[in-house]
């Protein structure tokens, strides 16, 4: 498919999250065009809670993805990643490589599933117990706070472990790469810190000066406002 005769995709989002950003880092990698409409996070008509994006999202959160081109809709970041790599990554630039075979794609989702399921909630935890929650809680941060540098300790162990500059053994970085960059720009906003994870802390200075990544932060910041 030709991405030049392709009507923009809208990507839903909201700039002080991590999430859209890894949609946005995809959309630039894969050269399609799309527009960022950006909601609050209230129930009125330009919140996220409100009937006009929770007909987009029933979870009501961003980001979301819709394509005029197939008429597709998808919702979490996930789902809308993998909805670019089927659709249009046909030249497979940002999935597993194929030189990998079964065990490559087994360790892309593996360790897509890590950062979703695991790296990015203890995270946020460490964010909502350090800035947001009504009454101090130290004993809830630090549960967070240690499950969190436990997982920046089986990253540098993956770094470790092949050698490579990115997450999975490679000579390029992949949507799993996308998927951590916006979290780990999190770090210091929850209070931790890169300092003993050498690999990790190369990585992340490496990610952050790829050119989709910056373009993908400047293309989102500048969105229309729902």
């Amino acid at each position: 498919m030709s991405t030049n005769s392709l009507k923009p995709l809208v990507l839903h989002a909201h700039h002080t999250g991590p999430n859209p950003y890894k949609v946005a880092i995809a959309l630039e990698k894969l050269d399609l065009a799309y527009t960022v409409k950006l909601w609050d996070f209230s129930a009125s008509s330009s919140g996220v809670k409100g009937a006009e994006f929770t007909a987009i999202n029933p979870n009501g959160r961003v980001p979301a993805l819709e394509d005029p081109n197939t008429g597709v809709t998808s919702w979490e970041s996930l789902a809308c990643i993998n909805y670019l790599l089927r659709v249009y990554d046909q030249g497979g630039k940002l999935g597993p490589s194929k030189a990998a075979g079964e065990q490559g794609r087994a360790d892309f989702d593996a360790w897509t599933s890590f950062l979703v399921s695991t790296m990015g909630p203890m995270m946020g935890q460490c964010n909502w117990f350090r800035h947001y929650h009504e009454n101090k809680n130290d004993d809830a941060y630090k549960r967070y706070e240690a499950q969190a540098l436990r997982c920046f300790e089986v990253l540098e162990g993956q770094f470790k472990k092949h050698g490579g500059q990115w997450v999975l053994a490679g000579e390029g970085p992949t949507a799993v790469d996308y998927h951590f960059e916006p979290w780990m720009r999190q770090h210091e906003f929850a209070g931790l810190s890169l300092e003993k994870y050498p690999s990790v802390k190369a990585w992340f200075a490496r990610t952050q000066e790829l050119p989709e990544v910056v373009r993908a932060y400047k293309t989102v910041k500048g969105g229309e406002q729902a």
